[in-house]
């Protein structure tokens, strides 16, 4: 087994720069969205305009699917949302610690069905309406209640984190809020269904940024799209969005946080390729940047204008195994799929010591809620060929397997990493197509019904409970990309964790929990990673969230 384990892992690293040559080829050659970075292009910055004291120069993975708070579920789309809203409440820097933000203060009833919180004073969205109880209550209504005049559902808008976090919309049975109301001029109440004690954790996702409302209902359902508004309280105003190459935006001058922002401007600039983007940065076209990969970590090093800044882990590569394709319709062959992967070989050659991987679907920071019942699934295709062939695959099956077209939070390389798992499938006489599609496309097409086949993604912590890793990807509502499935054992599981207010009976129960998704092997955990990031020298006051995205406002550069 180690000779065969060593072989796989030589095998791999010879594989990788060739596979991430082909892929960089791909985009240079099919991806119009990825601008050239000479200097003869116009709309791109020199050198010397990025160096600029007073701006601030970010490379994007990706550009965002919206800047309409609450309308999205990506963090490419959030980093960007992060920088033009304030919420409710925020984060301590570089934690998942609560902390007031437009709210002042928060609690709640003895019995845990009213939230109430106490609103920030002087604060005024960046068209100058005020910001105030009525403008909190305008937003939870958009993204919550259906019949909600400015919620623009006629238009395709779904909210879906939302629905994701809080159990549906007004009117679902399964909705955890009844009611919001505004007290008075600066106090929102939030009445629950039933108690839910991570409510303000909840509420405080990078999703719910709060809108002017004043500019939501002049955009109509056109807020947030390139050509149109979006306008928060945050430190950074929206002046223009140049898709495919950048968003432009500029210091709110009214801000209530003094002193902040730092920078007069902040630029994102969407540069897909992870090669490019530390190509980028080293010439000083960027000042900062996310989500390169781990093995531009020694390059990285030995360059004294650069330096690497790492992300706490707090998230979860997965590969997900639609039941709803017949050949994936047991768990005894998902399981099989799990078994023929070599998780720690892919692992320790794609992110080396910048991941773990094991078999719980959240992260190792959480441990105490994952049952010691639980490992990781046993490398052996052998077994797993053997156990495919007894559900009536003795031929194995075809299979298309999706992956993201640009780097993320956990897949830094996703096609030379889905090629990978490709090729450990075909031991066992699965024969996979891999697939890939633009990123907007590829998230509402994985929901569309039957879904995929087969996909990875990425989930990263919103807030510091498992409810959040759990219950989005595991619930009836969170699990439409599974097609016709159903599990309500486990479905009323993650309501009771959800709502049991003993934080040592959630222990128990999210531990058995744990268990469930193992033998049910729907979304096979592949990584916990580290993402590595990285920043000119003169850059300082950056401090990346576990939570995937931080407001930029802090920053300067010398």
């Amino acid at each position: 087994m180690i000779d065969r384990l060593n072989g796989f892992r030589r095998g791999i690293r010879r594989m990788l720069p060739a596979l991430l040559a082909l892929m960089l080829t791909v985009v240079v050659a099919n991806c119009g969205r990825a601008p050239e970075t000479t200097s003869s292009d116009p709309s791109v910055p020199t050198a010397e305009e990025a160096s600029a004291p007073g701006t601030l120069v970010f490379g994007a993975v990706g550009q965002p699917v919206t800047l309409e708070s609450g309308n999205v579920i990506d963090g490419y789309s959030i980093d960007v949302q992060r920088q033009i809203y304030n919420y409710l409440l925020g984060h301590e820097p570089g934690t998942t610690e609560l902390m007031p933000e437009l709210a002042t203060d928060w609690s709640s009833s003895e019995d845990g069905l009213n939230w109430t919180f106490n609103l920030r004073e002087g604060v005024t969205f960046q068209d100058g309406t005020p910001f105030n109880a009525e403008a909190v209550v305008f937003n939870i209504n958009r993204w919550w209640d259906p019949d909600f005049e400015f919620g623009f559902r006629d238009a395709g808008k779904l909210y879906e984190g939302w629905s994701y976090l809080f159990g549906g919309f007004r009117g679902d049975e399964g909705s955890i809020l009844a009611d919001v109301q505004a007290v008075d001029e600066f106090t929102v109440m939030f009445e629950l269904a039933r108690p839910f004690a991570a409510f303000p954790a909840a509420i405080s996702s990078g999703y719910f940024g709060i809108a002017s409302p004043a500019a939501i209902q002049e955009a109509g359902a056109d807020y947030g799209r390139p050509a149109s508004l979006a306008v928060g309280t945050g430190p950074f105003s929206f002046e223009e969005w140049r898709s495919g190459d950048r968003i432009i935006l500029s210091r709110f001058e009214d801000y209530w946080e003094e002193e902040l922002p730092i920078a007069d401007q902040l630029v994102i600039r969407f540069v897909e390729d992870p090669a490019a983007r530390l190509v980028q940065l080293r010439s000083g076209t960027l000042d900062f940047t996310i989500n390169l990969t781990p093995d531009q970590l020694p390059e990285i090093e030995s360059d004294p204008n650069i330096e690497p800044v790492f992300r706490p882990s707090f998230n979860v590569g997965y590969l997900t195994l639609n039941p709803s394709y017949e050949p994936l319709s047991t768990p005894e062959v998902r399981r099989a799929v799990a078994q023929a992967i070599n998780k720690p070989a892919i692992v320790e050659a794609f992110w080396g010591e910048l991941a773990t991987t094991d078999g719980h679907f959240v992260p190792p920071s959480m441990e105490n809620y994952t049952s010691d019942q639980v490992g990781d699934y046993e490398y052996d295709p052998e077994a797993a060929r053997a156990a495919i062939a007894e559900a009536g695959y003795p031929d194995g099956f075809d299979l298309d397997l999706w992956y993201p077209s640009i780097s993320g939070l956990a897949f830094p390389t996703p096609k030379p990493i889905a090629e990978a798992l490709a090729a450990e499938l075909s031991q066992i006489g699965i024969r996979v197509t891999v697939q890939t599609k633009d990123w907007g496309a590829y998230l509402e097409d994985r929901n569309t019904p039957p879904g995929f086949q087969s996909y990875l993604l990425a989930w990263g912590g919103d807030y510091g409970d498992p409810d959040n890793f759990l219950y989005p990807n595991f619930s009836e509502d969170g699990a439409k990309d599974l097609g016709d499935y159903q599990n309500q054992a486990l479905y009323d599981l993650l309501d009771q964790a959800r709502f049991e207010p003993d934080p040592a009976q959630r222990e128990v129960l999210y531990q058995e929990i744990d268990v469930l998704l193992f033998e049910e092997a729907l979304r096979i955990p592949i990584v916990h990673a580290r993402p590595l990031l990285a920043q000119r020298a003169g850059i300082e006051g950056w401090v990346p969230s576990p939570l995937g995205s931080e407001a930029f406002a802090s920053i300067s550069k010398s």
